[in-house]
């Protein structure tokens, strides 16, 4: 009988409310009882009464103990009404409408993916060699002979050698850049939207379990555009981004756009999985995390 009682929060709320009433209206009512009553006249009207020895009250119309049996029975009945309000409190997640094959692509699409790494421009050609004329006939003078032959007279002067600078050396050529890793679009095992990994199962049972989670993430925070509702927009808005080994979402692209903003509403919605406590589950292959190129379909419909 008690499994089929249900309470929403707002009926639990007023249960606790009439409790609480009750309660208060209880304390006022003996609050005015006792004031009700005149000290002088109950004098007077025990004063030939002998009163009981080890009487935990003067005059018996103002013994509150006598009351505590029904207060004790209030009090268990009051802890057993919360009780059942906790036990009968029933909390339902608000249903998620998810439109029917929101994973189906309506078209091939085919963008080309952000490039890892650009290989360095070749180096220019060399200039071509020039060609100098040379004279059939070369004259070629005859060196002087001068006399080395040293006297009293001769004066030796001391070359002065002035040794020159070596110039200074070239700078270091700059550090390679680093090497972006490769985005791949297809591996062993596709990322996977977080909350799915305890489940009992293979990588296929994984994936549905994150498909749905991902579904239900995207139809329960997207955000109709105002305008697209008011001129009764729909479409498909297919959204491209990319997984990197962390986790984390990079790239994010719109590659198409059904217009009136449903393609900005639909990459706001992927933005914000950077923002969630857990991240995404990285792609791998031959067992190693990789970045990997997801397309997400964003199915946008009005409801009737």
């Amino acid at each position: 009988m008690l499994q089929d009682f249900e309470l929403s929060g707002t009926g639990v709320m007023i249960g606790i409310l009439m409790l609480v009433l009750a309660t208060m209206g209880l304390i006022w009512y003996f609050k005015l009882r006792y004031q009700k009553i005149n000290p002088d006249d109950l004098t007077e009207k025990h004063k030939h009464i002998a009163r009981e020895v080890g009487a935990r009250a003067k005059y018996p119309e103002v013994d509150n103990f006598s009351m505590s049996g029904p207060f004790l029975r209030y009090g268990l009945l009051v802890a057993l009404a919360f009780t059942l309000f906790g036990l009968s409190w029933t909390t339902r997640e608000d249903k998620v409408a998810i439109p029917e094959g929101a994973l189906d692509l309506t078209e091939e699409i085919e963008v080309e993916p952000p490039r890892t790494a650009e290989p360095p421009p070749p180096p220019p050609p060399p200039p071509p060699p020039t060609i100098q004329e040379v004279p059939d006939e070369e004259v070629i003078e005859q060196p002087k002979m001068e006399s080395q032959e040293i006297t009293e007279e001769t004066k030796i002067e001391e070359k002065v050698v002035v040794e020159e600078k070596a110039p200074p050396p070239p700078p270091p050529p700059p550090p390679p850049k680093p090497k972006e890793e490769e985005i791949f679009k297809i591996v062993e095992q596709m990322p996977r939207f977080p909350g799915c990994e305890d489940v009992p199962g293979d990588n296929k049972a994984k994936e549905d379990c994150a498909k749905q989670k991902m579904l239900e993430y995207i139809y329960k925070n997207v955000k109709y555009p105002p305008i697209a509702r008011e001129n009764g927009v729909e479409g498909q808005a297919v959204i491209q981004f990319v997984v990197d080994t962390d986790g984390s979402i990079t790239n994010i692209n719109v590659a198409r756009d059904p217009g009136a903003g449903l393609g900005d509403a639909a990459k706001i919605v992927v933005e914000s999985m950077n923002k969630m406590s857990a991240k995404w589950t990285p792609g791998k292959q031959r067992g190693r995390p990789v970045r990997v190129q997801y397309t997400l379909p964003v199915k946008f419909k009005l409801e009737g």
